[in-house]
C-alpha cells in the first residue's frame, strides 16, 4: 500500500474543509485533503449556491407576473423552463468548484478523492475510487466531514417520492403539489421557491409554530406572506404515514389539532433536521468525545478531545452555517500554525432568505432582557423607506436593541428587502462594540434601504425624523 506523508491532513472539501486546507498551505504546511464526494462539499452541491440560485430565479419569476404590471410592465406569455433553469443553476455551481479546484493546486495542496478510514492515532487509510487503498501519515488532523439529513421512521430518504434537499433541488420538473416535513430554515425557504414557481405546497410542522428561534412577529409575518403565496402550514401536528398511488400521487396521513387529515402531493420534503456524518472515520480509534446527538465536542480553538485532531462545520453542531464553518476551517489552521486565533460566534449573522428575507446578529429584545441587560428598542419600518417602494418591497422592518445604560448594541433583527445582505453593516458594529449612536451617527446614502438601520437607531434614541416622536424639549 503506498503510503503519503503530511503536515496537515483535511477530511472533507466543504465550506469548511477547503478554507482550512488554503489557510494552512499558505502558512508554508504540506496539506493533503480528502473529499470523498464533491468540491465544496453541501453547501455549494446541494445546499446554499443551488437553492439560492433557484430561490433568485423563482423571485424573479414571480415577479414578472405579480408585481410587474404594477409598474405598467406587461410580459405576455411568460412560462418557466426548468430544464434550463437546472442548467444555469449548475453553471453556477460548475464555475464555483472550478474555481475551488484552482485555488487548492494554487495554494500547493494536495487533493485526493477517497474516503478516509483512521487506522489508529496519525495514520488515516483511504479508499479510492478504483477501490485501491493508501495510507496517510500526519501530524494534525482537521475533520470537516459535514451533516446528513434524517429520516423518520415512516418517513425514509429515498430521493424518490421522499425527498432530501439535494433530491428536491435537482428534480427534473416542477412539481405540482409538495409536501414539506420540517417548518424550519430549510423547509420555509425551499417552500416558498417552489410556490413562487407554482407548485401548491404544505408545510407539515410539529411544533406549534415554523421556524423555532425566531422571534414571534417576525414569524407572524413570513406566516402571513406564505398565505399569500397560497401556502398552507400546518402547526401541532405530526405526519404518521404516506401510500404512493398507482398514478405516483403521494397520500399523506397527519394529525392535527383537529383530528386526522389526509393531504395530496407528488414529492414529500424531509426536512427535520441533520446529524454529523462521521459513520465512515472509525472515530472510536481516537477516543474522540461526542455530544449526546453525536456532534463532536470542540473548544473555541477547533481542537477535540484528542490531541492534533480538530474539527470545523456541521460535524461540531448547529448552527449549520457555511459562513461559521470557514471561520473555523480559518482558526484550525491557524491554530495548528501556533497563531492565537480562536472562534467566537456571538456576533455572527444569520440570514434566511425567504419572503421577505430574514437577518439577524446578536441578541434578540428576549435574549438580552434575560442576560439582565436595561433594554431599549427602536424600530424603522420598509413602508417608509422609498428605496422599497421603488423595490416594491415595503414589508417588514429593522429592530435594533442596545442596552439602556451604556447604549451599547446588543443586537439586530431584520426582516424585508435584502436582508441577507443589509446585516454585514450591523455584524460588523456588534465585532467593534460600536453603541447604537454609532448607527445613528453614521450617515447613509439616500435613498437606500441601509438608510433603516439609521433611522431603527434614531428610534432607539427618541429621534426617528420619519417617525412621530413627543420628546420635551430640555430647558
Amino acid at each position: 500500500m503506498e503510503t503519503k506523508e503530511t503536515e496537515v491532513l483535511v477530511i472533507g472539501a466543504g465550506p469548511g474543509g477547503y478554507p482550512a486546507a488554503i489557510r494552512a498551505a499558505q502558512m508554508g504546511m504540506k496539506v493533503i485533503l480528502v473529499e470523498k464526494g464533491f468540491i465544496g462539499g453541501e453547501c455549494l452541491n446541494w445546499g446554499c449556491i443551488p437553492s439560492k440560485a433557484l430561490i433568485s430565479a423563482a423571485s424573479f419569476f414571480h415577479k414578472i407576473s405579480h408585481d410587474a404590471p404594477k409598474m405598467g410592465i406587461t410580459v405576455e406569455g411568460a412560462k418557466l423552463d426548468f430544464s434550463i433553469l437546472q442548467e444555469w443553476k449548475m453553471g453556477i455551481q460548475n464555475k464555483l468548484i472550478k474555481g475551488i479546484k484552482q485555488l487548492l493546486k494554487g495554494n500547493g495542496v494536495t487533493t485526493i478523492k477517497g474516503t478516509a478510514h483512521f487506522e489508529t492515532p496519525g495514520i488515516v487509510k483511504v479508499i479510492l475510487e478504483d477501490e485501491s487503498q493508501i495510507c496517510i501519515k500526519y501530524k494534525d488532523a482537521i475533520l470537516a466531514t459535514g451533516s446528513a439529513f434524517i429520516s423518520l421512521p415512516k418517513f425514509k430518504i429515498d430521493e424518490q417520492a421522499i425527498l432530501s434537499a439535494k433530491g428536491l433541488l435537482s428534480l427534473k420538473e416542477v412539481p405540482q403539489e409538495l409536501a414539506i416535513i420540517g417548518g424550519g430554515v430549510i423547509g420555509i425557504e425551499l417552500g416558498t421557491l417552489f410556490a413562487k414557481l407554482g407548485t401548491s405546497v404544505s408545510i407539515i410542522e410539529l411544533l406549534p409554530e415554523i421556524l423555532p428561534g425566531v422571534d414571534t412577529p417576525i414569524k407572524r409575518l413570513l406566516g402571513m406572506k406564505a398565505k399569500q403565496l397560497g401556502i398552507t402550514i400546518y402547526t401541532s401536528t405530526v405526519a404518521t404515514d404516506y401510500t404512493v398511488k398507482k398514478n405516483g400521487k403521494i397520500n399523506i396521513k397527519i394529525k392535527t389539532k383537529k383530528g386526522a387529515q389526509e393531504l395530496s402531493a407528488d414529492k414529500i420534503l424531509l426536512a427535520i433536521g441533520k446529524k454529523a456524518q462521521t459513520e465512515d472515520l472509525d472515530l472510536s480509534v481516537l477516543n474522540i468525545q461526542l455530544d449526546e446527538k453525536g456532534y463532536l465536542i470542540v473548544n473555541e480553538k477547533q481542537q477535540t478531545s484528542t490531541s492534533g485532531v480538530y474539527a470545523v462545520g456541521d460535524c461540531t453542531g448547529p448552527p449549520f452555517l457555511a459562513h461559521r464553518a470557514t471561520k473555523q476551517g480559518i482558526v484550525a489552521a491557524e491554530v495548528i500554525a501556533g497563531l492565537p486565533s480562536e472562534s467566537d460566534f456571538q456576533t455572527i449573522p444569520i440570514a434566511i432568505f425567504t419572503e421577505p428575507e430574514v437577518s439577524y446578529a446578536g441578541l434578540s429584545e428576549t435574549q438580552a432582557k434575560q442576560a439582565g441587560f436595561d433594554v431599549i428598542t427602536g424600530r424603522a419600518a420598509f413602508g417608509t423607506s422609498a428605496r422599497a417602494m421603488t423595490h416594491l418591497a415595503e414589508d417588514g422592518y429593522v429592530k435594533v436593541i442596545a442596552d439602556k445604560t451604556t447604549n451599547q448594541l446588543l443586537g439586530v433583527q431584520i426582516i424585508g428587502p435584502d436582508a441577507s445582505d443589509l446585516i454585514s453593516e450591523v455584524a460588523l458594529a456588534l465585532e467593534m462594540g460600536a453603541t447604537v449612536e454609532d448607527l445613528s451617527l453614521t450617515v447613509h446614502p439616500h435613498p437606500t434601504l441601509p438608510e433603516m438601520i439609521m433611522e431603527a437607531a434614531d428610534a432607539a434614541l427618541n429621534k426617528a425624523i420619519h417617525q412621530v416622536t413627543l420628546v420635551k424639549a430640555k430647558k
